[in-house]
C-alpha cells in the first residue's frame, strides 16, 4: 500500500521531493541522504534485539514540517497500540468538545417548596464529570441546605441518563474488571483523589490490635456502598502482603494475605459496581452533614424532570485542564467518558457507538485513513483496537496546525522528567539522555503489547513525529527498545558524518511494573 503523507497532495509531494533533494548533500531523487540511511541502519539494530524474535514492529518517523519519512518499518501494518489509541479520542475530544468544555453536575427539585420542606424529589444529575470527589458532593449538599431545604418528603433520584448503562467498554476482559485502570462508566460517579480515577475507592489496611487480629478496614472516601469479607491477619513477623478484590457482581470486597504489627496501613484502589449508587450514598451523606433529610429512598437511572428548579450546581475543569490527568497518567475512565461524551454532544447519543462514529471522522477529516485502522474504545483496553503507525504518525503531524494543539501537546507525557504531571509515564524513561525533557509522547501497555507515539526535536531542530507499535513479543518489556529509538531521534542530524547515537540503558532493564500495566496503573510503583 502506498503511504500517504499529511495532507495528501501532489503539490506537497513535489515539495517534498524537492526538500529531500535538495536539503540533504549526496541525495538523489532514487537514493535517500546519507544520514537517513544511518538512521534506518541504527533503527533497524534496535529493532534486530532478541526481545523481539517472532514479534511484529511497526514504526514510521516524518519530518512534520516537510513531509518527509525518514523511517518506515512495515508502517501500514495493523497491531494492537494499547493506550496510544488515546491519541485519536484526545485529539477528538478537543476538536470535537472544545478545550473550553466543562461537565457539569447539579442539584434539582420537583414539586413544591415551602419553609424548607420539598413535597417532591430532589435529582442529583449527572453531566459525565470525571472528576467530582467526595468534596465537590459536599459542596453541593452545601448550596442545597444554603438554598432553604431542610427535609425532602420524596426521593433521592440519582439521574446518570446523559450517558447510556453500558458500564463496561466493549471487548474487555473480565479479569480486568475490579482493578481501576478498568473502572465502569457512568455520567455519575465519584473519584477518590486528584488522580481522579472516577468509579474507583480506595481501601485501606491498618494492622489489628494485636497478632490474630484481623487488619482495621477504612475507604477514601467514606463510603457505605462497599461491604468487606475480611480474611486477613495481623501478625507478629513477616512482611505485609494485603490484598483487595471485589468480586463480580456487587460491592463485596475480599481482603486476604497479612499486615505486620505496627506496620504501615496498606492501600489500593477498587473498582465499585455501579458507581451511580456509589454517587448518590456520597451525596446522601453530604446531605445528612448539611441538615438535608431525605425521607424517600434513594433511586438511580431516573431521568429529571425538565420544569425542575436547579438549587445546587458543580462545573468541572475545562477540558484543557483535564487533558493533564488523563493524558499524563493514561487514565483510561477519562478516555472512555470523552468517548461516550462526544457522541451526546454531536449525535445527542451518550454511547460508545456514537463517540466513537464522531472520532472516527474527526480523525478522518485531518488525514488518518479510517479504512485502515478499527477503533473499539476510547483508552486502548480493547485488544480489538487495530492502528497502524503510519496512520498514527499522520494524525501527530495533522494535529500541529489545531487551535488547541499547544495545550494537547503539553498535557502529554514528557521523557525524563520526574514531577509526575509533567513526566507522566515517561517520567521515569529516557532520564539523562538528549531525548530528556525533548520526547512528548504517549505510552502503551497490555501483556504483549507496547508502543510509543509522539514528537521528537531532533539535533537541527526539526520537529519528527514518530510512532512505534510492538506487538507479540515473549519479553517481560520492551520499553528499553523504544527509548533507544526515541534517544537515536533526539540526536539525529542530517548535517553529523557520524552515525546516530544509540544510547542503550546504562544497566539493564528491570521493570517494577508487572507485565501488561501501563506505569500509571501501579499506583504504589513510582515509575
Amino acid at each position: 500500500m502506498q503511504r500517504r503523507l499529511f495532507p495528501r497532495t501532489l503539490a506537497l509531494v513535489a515539495l517534498v521531493a524537492a526538500a529531500a533533494t535538495a536539503g540533504a548533500p549526496g541525495a538523489t531523487a532514487e537514493s535517500p541522504a546519507p544520514s537517513v540511511t544511518r538512521l534506518n541502519a541504527t533503527i533497524d539494530a534496535i529493532l534486530a534485539d532478541s526481545r523481539l524474535a517472532g514479534a511484529q514492529a511497526s514504526v514510521v518517523v516524518a519530518d512534520t514540517t516537510t513531509g518527509q519519512t525518514l523511517y518506515n518499518r512495515n508502517g501500514d501494518r495493523r497491531l494492537v497500540p494499547a493506550s496510544n489509541t488515546k491519541l485519536l479520542t484526545s485529539t477528538a475530544a478537543m476538536a470535537l468538545l472544545g478545550p473550553d468544555h466543562r461537565f457539569t453536575t447539579d442539584v434539582r427539585t420537583s414539586g413544591k417548596r415551602r419553609a424548607g420542606v420539598v413535597t417532591g424529589d430532589l435529582y442529583l444529575r449527572g453531566g459525565g464529570d470525571p472528576t467530582m470527589l467526595a468534596a465537590d458532593y459536599d459542596a453541593l449538599a452545601a448550596q442545597v441546605a444554603a438554598a432553604g431545604v431542610r427535609v425532602v418528603k420524596g426521593d433521592l433520584v440519582a439521574d446518570d441518563t446523559r450517558y447510556d448503562h453500558n458500564r463496561l467498554g466493549p471487548d474487555w476482559t473480565w479479569d480486568d474488571e475490579p482493578w481501576y485502570y478498568a473502572a465502569q462508566v457512568s455520567a455519575l460517579t465519584v473519584a477518590p483523589d486528584t488522580d481522579y480515577d472516577a468509579g474507583t475507592v480506595i481501601v485501606h489496611a491498618a494492622p489489628g490490635r494485636q497478632a490474630g487480629a484481623a487488619p482495621v478496614l477504612t475507604t477514601t472516601p467514606p463510603t457505605g456502598y462497599l461491604r468487606f469479607d475480611n480474611r486477613a491477619k495481623t501478625v507478629t513477623d513477616g512482611e505485609t502482603s494485603i490484598s483487595f478484590e471485589r468480586e463480580h457482581g456487587g460491592n463485596t470486597i475480599v481482603v486476604t494475605g497479612q499486615i505486620a504489627t505496627g506496620g504501615e496501613p496498606a492501600s489500593d484502589w477498587v473498582t465499585v459496581w455501579e458507581p451511580t449508587g456509589y454517587a448518590a450514598d456520597v451525596f446522601r451523606a453530604a446531605l445528612q452533614r448539611h441538615g438535608v433529610r431525605v425521607q424517600g429512598r434513594t433511586l438511580l437511572g431516573q431521568p429529571t424532570p425538565t420544569a425542575a428548579a436547579t438549587v445546587a450546581r458543580h462545573d468541572s475543569m475545562t477540558l484543557a485542564e483535564l487533558m493533564v490527568p488523563f493524558l499524563k497518567l493514561s487514565n483510561n475512565g477519562h478516555a472512555e467518558v470523552l468517548a461516550k461524551e462526544i457522541g451526546r454532544v454531536t449525535a445527542g447519543s451518550g454511547t460508545w457507538s456514537a463517540g466513537l462514529a464522531a472520532v472516527s471522522e474527526y480523525v478522518s477529516s485531518v488525514g488518518m485513513d479510517t479504512g485502515a485502522l478499527r477503533q473499539r474504545d476510547g483508552s486502548g483496553l480493547s485488544r480489538r483496537n487495530m492502528i497502524p503507525a503510519g496512520e498514527f504518525v499522520d494524525l501527530l503531524a495533522a494535529v500541529r496546525a489545531e487551535p488547541w494543539f499547544d495545550a494537547w501537546y503539553a498535557a502529554l507525557p514528557i521523557a525524563g522528567q520526574p514531577e509526575r504531571f509533567v513526566g507522566g509515564t515517561l517520567r521515569s524513561r529516557m532520564q539523562g539522555t538528549p531525548a530528556a525533557g525533548n520526547v512528548h509522547a504517549k505510552t502503551g501497555s497490555l501483556t504483549g503489547a507496547s508502543s510509543l507515539s509522539g514528537y521528537v526535536t531532533d539535533a537541527d531542530g526539526r520537529v519528527l513525529a514518530f510512532s512505534i507499535l510492538l506487538n507479540n513479543y515473549l519479553a517481560s518489556s520492551v520499553k528499553g527498545l523504544e527509548d533507544q529509538i526515541a534517544v537515536a531521534l533526539a540526536g539525529y542530524s542530517e548535517k553529523s558524518v557520524g552515525a546516530a547515537r544509540v544510547a542503550p540503558p546504562a544497566t539493564p532493564e528491570v521493570s517494577q511494573v508487572p507485565e501488561g500495566f501501563e506505569c500509571s496503573w501501579v499506583k504504589p510503583i513510582a515509575c
